[in-house]
């Protein structure tokens, strides 16, 4: 199946494939894609591409697709959005017909183009390496003949094309340097356009073998994975090339999910977070995706963060947090006996006849605040946790205790100065944490 938008590249596939079909032992059929994006011009262009496929004997399809929906609801600008519901309309068409192949028209000079888009917006050596000739069941038989090569095909032999408008603009990146970049350095070097595709080339292949060396590196470096995150053991990659090291953590996170977003930046992020980062430290990927420091481990994940559920506590006992992986033990116990017991993060000292039973423990909610021990002041919750460095995908699992309407104690972390032990104590409730065991 042929991408058919009348223009000149896809018209001039059509027609060299149509001429071969017999030899090559082929069947073809075309595809006209409507973005919805220039509704005055798309009926002439599907009359077209149509009434071509009918002097040529060729099944036509069409298909409507919602450009500008899709890039509002997915946050894409006009170009990604339509990219990414063309192709999927036309796998979408070629699945429904049982159709083995789908060619495309890019041409050696829109390789070039890509490649300095790629060039200018800072890729790596995949985005210098243009578009592939093959990917999957699509194909591009005209990826190294020159733009001027299919004009002067369709000249010689009479065959009528339609100009697309957009084209003509310089709106797009893509158009500006088709327009302005390109000639200035065919300027400087009459054969720009095959200079690039042996560039390409020569990306392409190192790719391949960079992709050997990778997936056998991160088959060694795989702790464990399942649908929602990978774990990665750390030694290895701490002292690991960093070219090499980019590669692997890119395909790692993309072995997770498909991140649209995802930038050299980010990378580079993780890569300073393995060499230099402290354990617990995490950094922050699009898409809701996390890259998390353990002790033995690099944690790439996109799966929900846990909550805590609601606990009432009626009288002082053993309560395990299942969501927190941790077991409060709650005791009450005399002032004199509390004396010798420092707080800190393991055990937090109450004042237990200023609590109101039932207690209760739960996450945190919007516009919570306490007043810090030793503070002197009311401090709004999300302040304190933003002090203290709590990574946000942890603090929903931190456990608060609450008596009445006010947060007496934050586990692990502070109590409240109005539930201070003071002089005139008797009676203190101890919580003790402990890690839960399965």
């Amino acid at each position: 199946m042929i991408g058919l938008s009348g223009g000149p590249d896809s018209v001039c596939l059509l027609s060299v494939l149509a001429s071969l079909k017999d030899d090559l032992g082929i069947e073809l059929s075309a595809a006209y894609i409507d973005h919805g994006l220039r509704p005055a011009e798309t009926p002439a262009e599907t009359d077209f591409c149509s009434n071509l496929c009918k002097r040529l004997d060729i099944p036509f399809y069409s298909l409507q697709i919602n450009v500008k929906s899709h890039a509002e609801s997915k946050k894409l600008n006009k170009q990604e959005a339509a990219r990414e519901l063309r192709y999927a309309a036309l796998e979408e068409i070629a699945s429904q017909h049982s159709l083995n192949l789908i060619a495309l028209a890019h041409n050696a000079d829109d390789q070039a183009e890509t490649m300095l888009i790629n060039l200018v917006r800072g890729s790596g050596p995949l985005g210098l390496s243009g578009i592939p000739p093959v990917r999957n069941r699509i194909i591009r038989p005209l990826i190294e003949s020159e733009r001027r090569a299919i004009e002067d095909y369709l000249a010689d032999r009479n065959i009528c094309f339609i100009t697309d408008s957009s084209n003509l603009t310089n709106d797009y990146l893509r158009n500006r340097i088709r327009h302005s970049v390109i000639p200035a350095l065919k300027n400087m070097n009459r054969d720009f356009i095959n200079s690039v595709l042996r560039t390409t080339t020569i990306f392409r292949d190192e790719e391949r073998y960079f992709n050997i060396l990778v997936t056998k590196t991160l088959m060694k470096l795989i702790s464990r994975k399942s649908d929602s995150g990978i774990e990665l053991f750390l030694a290895p990659m701490e002292n690991m090339d960093t070219a090499v090291l980019r590669r692997v953590l890119r395909r790692a996170i993309y072995e997770t999910r498909d991140l649209r977003g995802l930038s050299l930046d980010h990378i580079e992020e993780v890569v300073k977070l393995i060499k230099s980062g402290k354990a617990g430290a995490r950094i922050y990927l699009p898409n809701a995706m996390r890259a998390i420091k353990a002790y033995s481990t690099l944690v790439l994940t996109a799966e929900a963060p846990s909550r805590l559920a609601e606990y009432a506590i009626h009288e002082a006992e053993d309560i395990p947090l299942k969501e927190a992986g941790i077991v409060l033990q709650l005791s009450i116990v005399s002032d004199d006996e509390a004396d010798d017991i420092d707080d800190g993060r393991k055990i937090a000292r109450l004042d237990a006849e200023k609590l109101i039973f039932p207690l209760l423990i739960r996450p945190r909610k919007p516009g919570d605040y306490f007043y810090p021990a030793g503070f002197g002041k009311r401090k709004k919750l999300q302040d304190y946790f933003v002090d203290e460095k709590i990574p946000r995908d942890e603090r929903d699992i931190i456990p608060l205790l609450v008596s009445g309407n006010d947060i007496a104690c934050i586990i692990g972390y502070r109590i409240d100065e109005r539930y201070r032990v003071d002089d005139n104590t008797k009676k203190v409730l101890l919580i003790e944490t402990r890690h839960l065991k399965c």
